[in-house]
């Protein structure tokens, strides 16, 4: 009598059968509307300060990109993005602008880019100089020094800051396919300026980047973003990293290669900038 040989059970599914995270897919003008119409309750604050911080190589450019891709309806890509990660790209604090409608008008929100951090302890920006730049001490266009923090006799050196050169909201940036070899010094250094826009009272989220280099799934199709467990694996995991609940971590895949807008990437980055914009809104009404 011959022996049966039974059938191997399928590979688990690499996604969940119903997304964990509900997102309006299909319905980017409810959120993008939020973002345009965005105005400030606080009489004295003329725009919402966000300040990128995140590993070198990170995304943290190609997010501002990103958002200024969003609203202005076509691919730009005014903050210089590195294709090959070899250390930070960004050396200056920069703020951007996007501009809305006609010359010199502008959203109520700026990006706030520097130099990022590195797995070195003497490498990329400083801590200390993060503190500072959320206190609105660093002026735009100072270059950072891995080595030396900015002196208060520098030129750069913003003494008596205002409620607008403040951060009003903080965004670690993360890519999606490096989150599990974040060395212990990254981490370490982006726990330090959590801990110390805690103390300040300045909310703080997470951007995780570039989903679909990380994602089979995602690449397929981005609205898998919710249904990938690899994905959400790596939300967990950054989650623990850092020590941010599940629920202020936003996964979004930037504009790279496109030559034209998505709809489904404007989704995810919409409803990433709501959030970002009413947590700061939040602490600037409390103040």
């Amino acid at each position: 009598m011959g022996r049966r040989w039974s059938k191997p059970p399928p590979p688990p599914s690499p996604t969940y059968p119903e997304p964990w995270r509900n997102i309006p897919w299909g319905y980017k003008e409810r959120d993008l509307k939020f973002v345009r119409d965005y105005r400030p309750h606080n009489d004295e604050l003329q725009q919402l300060r966000i300040l990128l911080c995140g590993p070198a190589g990170s995304g943290k450019s190609s997010f501002i990109n990103s958002v200024d891709t969003v609203l202005k309806g076509r691919v730009c890509g005014r903050a210089l993005a590195n294709a090959i990660s070899q250390g930070s790209y960004t050396l200056q604090y920069k703020t951007y602008k996007i501009q809305k409608g006609g010359a010199g008008t502008f959203y109520p929100f700026v990006f706030n880019d520097i130099m990022g951090i590195e797995k070195d302890t003497n490498g990329g920006v400083r801590v200390d100089d993060i503190n500072l730049a959320m206190k609105g001490h660093i002026k735009d266009g100072y270059n950072f020094n891995p080595r030396i923090k900015i002196s208060e006799d520098d030129r750069s050196y913003n003494r008596t800051p205002t409620l607008n050169d403040r951060a009003h909201v903080l965004v670690c940036v993360v890519s999606a396919s490096t989150v599990n070899i974040l060395s212990d010094e990254s981490v370490r250094k982006m726990r330090e300026v959590r801990l110390a826009a805690r103390d300040l009272g300045i909310p703080q989220l997470a951007i995780l980047t570039k989903i679909d280099e990380a994602c089979p799934e995602v690449k397929k199709d981005v609205k898998n973003v919710y249904k990938s467990k690899y994905l959400k694996e790596k939300m967990e995991e950054l989650s623990v990293s850092l020590g941010l609940p599940l629920n202020c971590i936003f996964p979004v895949k930037s504009y790279h290669s496109e030559i034209d807008t998505d709809d489904d990437i404007d989704t995810l980055i919409s409803s990433a900038m709501k959030n970002i914009i009413h947590y700061g809104e939040d602490f600037v009404n409390s103040l």
